[in-house]
């Protein structure tokens, strides 16, 4: 992902190849061959299990509502959970990653994933399962946060290499238990509780490795909590949604050892600019969740098989993988990104009018429409890092953007099922989700000015 911006102004002594300050006292590429497989491992299989308590619901929220009774409005509730856990359990990765080390906490996260999803298909109403729910999206937040941070620690020299393994990692994760959790509910039953229950599996796997690679951590708590606290304040749109979470991520990691001589005198909250980016990259996130969260429904409700909605929201968060190693190539080229916002913008008013007028008919090419205006995310990471002339500014800009953003998130998925339960059809909530992404172009084309925070104070 993109990081030059932030590389390309840094002082001579920053860009030479000498190691970087952070380094010390924190855990270290490892030396055997061995080990080092061990660590990509233990990093691919984390990434695998980001999403799959998020997108294996999708498809079986229908019989996930009738069975627990749940009414249209405590559905958007539930897919407004995800985005509020990622903004309020994330802001506690930085503290726990001092105290005990990025490793031992993601191990635990690991272990807090795989609990909440065994608990769930035990809820017998819906009380339990958000608790349940919770948990799992709690165990998400702190591992979304601190994966770059072990990347950066643990692959200094192959930080690129060891991003892109985990970026398609998560993506793979997302759209795997989108496409294969109803076929999997199928062959073990027909019960939405074997279905969503299946994921523990997987995240008790990923597991075995973190027990031994929480070790490495110890030595360097300290450091690499500080260390976290970049990426952390703003982690859990690091790896919130998408492939390319890593960028800013990295780039907050660099800042941390510098970022007091180079933070801007002005706060954060006074800028226009970080305000633009946090209302952009809060719309974005409200797309994404929502779509996470309804959009099988909808096409179900148009006719379409449960299996078919699945493998349509998988298509929508596979399109991520390509695109979000393409598009911050592309954004680190123009002077201003507003361009690159307003095509994404046109994907996906294009993607509603057509799931407003043949919401079966052509799903294929709704979803791939929808499918590439979702990655605004990436395209909100890169610009996170072009706004910015120093690796402090950068941590800030993170920082306030994704936390604000997430927060403002929170009610669009509640709101799309108000509306839902209330008009009794998908009309209004497609209207709300097109109109969300007008305001979503005006703060992008604002935000993808060429201007820095720094020059604001």
């Amino acid at each position: 992902m993109h990081t030059s911006p932030s590389d390309d102004l840094a002082p001579p002594e920053t860009a030479a190849p000498a190691p970087r300050p952070a380094d010390p006292g924190g855990p270290r590429r490892a030396a055997s061959p061995w080990r080092g497989r061990v660590m990509a491992a233990g990093l691919i299989l984390a990434a695998l299990n980001l999403r799959p308590a998020v997108t294996s619901l999708g498809p079986l929220l229908e019989e996930v509502r009738d069975d627990l009774g749940m009414s249209g409005t405590v559905a958007g509730v539930l897919t407004s959970v995800p985005p509020a856990c990622f903004a309020l359990f994330g802001l506690t990765a930085p503290r726990l990653a001092r105290r005990w080390g990025p490793g031992a906490v993601v191990c635990a996260g690991l272990a807090a994933i795989a609990t909440g999803l065994l608990l769930r298909p035990f809820a017998g109403g819906t009380p339990v399962f958000l608790a349940a729910s919770a948990l799992a999206l709690a165990g998400i937040a702190v591992s979304n946060v601190l994966m770059p941070v072990i990347v950066k620690r643990w692959f200094p020299d192959r930080v690129g290499a060891m991003t892109g393994l985990y970026s398609m990692g998560l993506s793979l994760g997302t759209a795997a238990a989108a496409a294969a959790t109803v076929p999997m509910s199928d062959a073990l039953g027909g019960s939405w509780r074997t279905g969503l229950g299946a994921w523990a599996l997987l995240a008790a796997v990923a597991l075995v490795p973190w027990l031994f690679l929480a070790r490495a951590g110890a030595g360097g708590a300290a450091a690499i909590g500080a260390e976290a606290g970049g990426p952390g304040a703003g982690g859990p749109g690091v790896s919130g949604q998408g492939a390319s979470g890593t960028a800013v991520g990295g780039t907050g990691a660099d800042a941390s050892a510098g970022a007091p001589a180079d933070a801007p005198a002005m706060p954060i909250t006074r800028s226009p600019l970080a305000w633009a980016m946090a209302v952009f990259f809060g719309f974005q996130a409200t797309a994404a969740y929502i779509s996470m969260g309804w959009m099988p429904q909808i096409f179900r409700d148009a006719g379409v098989s449960a299996s078919t909605s699945g493998l349509l929201l998988a298509v929508m968060m596979a399109m991520g993988v390509p695109l979000a190693f393409a598009l911050p190539r592309i954004a680190a080229r123009l002077r201003h990104q507003g361009v690159l916002v307003v095509v994404l913008g046109v994907f996906g008013l294009t993607g509603y009018a057509g799931l407003w007028l043949a919401p079966a008919g052509g799903a294929w090419a709704w979803a791939l429409l929808l499918g590439v205006a979702n990655c605004a995310f990436p395209l909100a990471l890169t610009m996170i890092g072009m706004r910015t002339r120093t690796h402090a500014g950068v941590v800030r800009l993170s920082a306030f953007a994704q936390s604000v953003g997430y927060l403002l998130s929170i009610p669009g998925p509640l709101l799309v099922g108000v509306l839902y339960q209330h008009s009794g059809g998908w009309g209004q909530p497609i209207a709300l989700m097109a109109g969300l992404m007008v305001p979503q172009i005006v703060a992008g084309v604002l935000a993808g000015r060429d201007r820095h925070i720094e020059d604001e104070a």
